[in-house]
């Protein structure tokens, strides 16, 4: 019972921080006020010394996280391949199955390995002409002639100065610690495949793996069974008594289980909420931002919702927005690849 209480536990925990997380960025809920509060007590408790090495952890290009994201991703197919694997060759599943979860971890790291590598749409003094007529300003989070005061770039709309990378970026969404790299109009869609081949790397093993805790349990006719409690009485096998005894004979297997579904539930959550982004054309820095944004055109405003998003084309047209970025040299849209934005250099002006 002990182990269930405090599985229970760890999996609240982890789902309050994850709604604490999404509404945290609304200025008026009570998670926001929550959060604001617990960060004046953290920086009252906690010393100097030890938050500015954080500080400088979040705020500084680091590979630390990738490290810790591929630490975690060895331990977890080191224990699916030294006892889940084998135990389930024994049972005999079909052999396709068990090799699912490497082939998505191949494709995984492929598109990590775009989403980290490709140029997320940086722009520069040389190339700020593409960007400029993308996005038409909504007057309200983007100005026209805006200058970044960091850059020293005219801002184009959609765009916003990452501290991490000390640079402007097209359509920047967030900077994304876990694969080193802003996410901008270029390599959104690499994203969005990265996290999808992520859950799906966690439910392929999750389901794997409850099959084959489920194929024990059937096999051993376990639920037929009975057990003594502290008392002596004998009470029929339930589902609390079968998730302890399966965790004191496959400690590693369940503990591993438990670890993965949680990081599946917070993956499903976070890739609906990009989905939903990408559907309604806006980002992570708009969507929080919309909230605290205090309108002052009344052609921008939605009576109910504050802040219209005018950037909503139709949900096919957002999603190959995605696909193609767009980017633009004068008032003529077109897609362009990120090799070009890169290697573009604006002409000369012409002296009189």
């Amino acid at each position: 019972m002990d182990f269930l209480i405090l599985f229970l536990l760890y999996v609240i925990l982890v789902l309050l921080s994850i709604l604490f997380c999404v509404f945290s960025g609304r200025k008026h809920s009570f998670p926001s006020r929550v959060v604001a509060w617990g960060t004046q007590v953290l920086l009252c408790l906690v010393p100097a010394r030890v938050l500015k090495p954080l500080h400088q952890l979040f705020h500084t290009r680091s590979c630390l996280f990738v490290v810790l994201n591929f630490v975690l991703e060895v331990l977890v197919y080191g224990e699916y391949s030294w006892e889940v694997f084998s135990y389930c060759r024994e049972l005999e599943f079909h052999i396709l199955i068990l090799l699912l979860p490497y082939l998505l971890l191949l494709v995984n790291l492929g598109f990590f390995l775009l989403c980290s590598k490709t140029n997320p749409g940086t722009i520069t003094k040389s190339n700020q002409a593409l960007f400029l007529h993308v996005y038409a300003y909504d007057g309200v989070m983007f100005k026209k002639d805006t200058e970044c005061p960091t850059c020293s770039v005219r801002k184009p709309a959609r765009s916003k100065h990452c501290g991490v990378c000390n640079g402007c970026v097209h359509r920047f969404d967030h900077h994304c610690i876990w694969v080193n790299n802003c996410i901008g109009a270029f390599n959104m869609r690499y994203f969005l495949l990265y996290l999808l081949s992520l859950l799906a790397m966690a439910i392929a093993i999750a389901i794997i793996t409850t099959t084959f805790l489920i194929q024990v349990v059937v096999l051993s006719n376990m639920m037929l069974g009975h057990y003594l409690d502290d008392r002596g009485q004998e009470h029929p096998v339930d589902v609390v008594f079968l998730i302890q005894h399966l965790f004191l004979t496959f400690p590693r297997i369940v503990f591993m289980l438990g670890f993965v579904v949680i990081i599946a539930l917070i993956l499903g959550s976070y890739f609906c909420f990009t989905l939903y982004l990408i559907l309604t054309n806006q980002t992570s820095n708009e969507w929080f931002k919309a909230a605290r944004c205090k309108c002052t055109c009344a052609q921008h405003c939605s009576r109910h919702s504050g802040y219209k998003n005018v950037y909503s084309r139709g949900a096919l047209s957002n999603i190959m927005e995605i696909v193609r970025p767009l980017a633009s040299t004068g008032k003529k849209r077109r897609a362009l690849c990120p090799e070009y934005v890169s290697s573009y250099q604006c002409p000369p002006l012409k002296r009189k």
